[in-house]
């Protein structure tokens, strides 16, 4: 594994940037085609099937928000964590983000780094472009371990045209940078995490947020994501429906998604499952790490 990510990784040309490492681990640059430099964390020192991790979109997200799972199974297997295009240490360019965008970056990075069928974790809306790269490189994917999945809900994202319009409205430069200003204030940072842990969020989250969003080019990708253009419209059937592989779904409360189709589906897909990791309000992987990584390990050893 070791000489696969020395041959895959950019030559170190790229300048750091001030952000912090969002995981204690080795880091590493790989050029693809669809998302431009991605950023990765890698830790190949264990044997065994490799874990990708793959983190959510919103207005500040990064490998950070994997970092309990990486921490828990990287003395058990190999454990990559990625900085999806426009976000951490990844190319934050002026540039279309797409769903289709970030699940080809994801299969680019499979095809060349890990090079061998993982199982993946996803969290949120990457859960979406993960259960994509499913269909379309079922060969690259063992399984998938789903928090907080979106695309279960009732209330319904605008998309298509609504979402085109809805991008030009916040795409107004004196607009937009006033609207990602007032949501990357520390206060509203911490307003939004608030609401997704039952108890105190982690400093450390606010304060690796606060400074993700800090960063030159912060603001292009989340627009895409405030307007609606990174969710697939039927996303249980479009794309849930036809992932073969076996899947987990881990999930409580989730203060702006709901599940309400999930039991239907969970009902007509039997290589689906679910589990609640209860009390939680959208990142159990971080407000009960323990239990969220026990109840990924019983889903692998399940399978064999």
């Amino acid at each position: 594994m070791d000489s696969a990510i020395t041959h895959s990784a950019s030559s170190p040309t790229h300048p750091r940037s001030s952000l912090p490492s969002a995981i204690d681990a080795t880091r590493h640059d790989l050029d693809t085609v669809q998302g431009g430099r991605i950023h990765y964390y890698a830790d190949t020192t264990a044997t065994g099937r490799p874990l990708v991790l793959i983190h959510s979109i919103n207005a500040a997200p990064s490998a950070r928000e994997m970092k309990p799972l990486f921490e828990h199974f990287r003395t058990q297997r190999p454990v990559f964590a990625l900085d999806l295009p426009g976000f951490g240490h990844s190319d934050r360019s002026k540039r279309r983000y797409s769903p289709e965008l970030f699940a080809g970056t994801i299969a680019e990075f499979l095809d060349a780094v890990v090079k061998e069928p993982a199982d993946v974790v996803a969290y949120s809306l990457g859960c979406e472009f993960s259960a994509r790269v499913a269909v379309e490189k079922p060969e690259r994917i063992t399984s998938l371990a789903l928090i907080s999945p979106t695309g279960f809900n009732v209330r319904k994202m605008p998309t298509g045209a609504a979402a085109e319009r809805a991008y030009k409205f916040l795409s107004v430069p004196f607009l937009n940078d006033g609207l990602f200003g007032l949501l990357t204030t520390r206060p509203s940072i911490k307003f939004f995490y608030n609401q997704a842990f039952e108890g105190q969020p982690p400093v450390e989250l606010i304060d690796y947020a606060y400074a993700t969003t800090h960063q030159p080019g912060a603001k292009n990708a989340p627009l895409y994501f405030l307007s609606g253009q990174l969710f697939t419209a039927h996303a249980g059937d479009r794309l849930y429906d036809k992932v073969t592989q076996p899947v987990l779904v881990l999930y409580d409360k989730d203060p702006n998604i709901d599940f309400h189709e999930l039991p239907d589906f969970l009902g007509r897909h039997p290589n689906w499952r679910a589990e609640r990791i209860a009390p939680t309000s959208g990142m159990p992987q971080w407000e009960k790490p323990a239990e969220t990584a026990n109840a990924i390990t019983r889903f692998w050893e399940s399978l064999g």
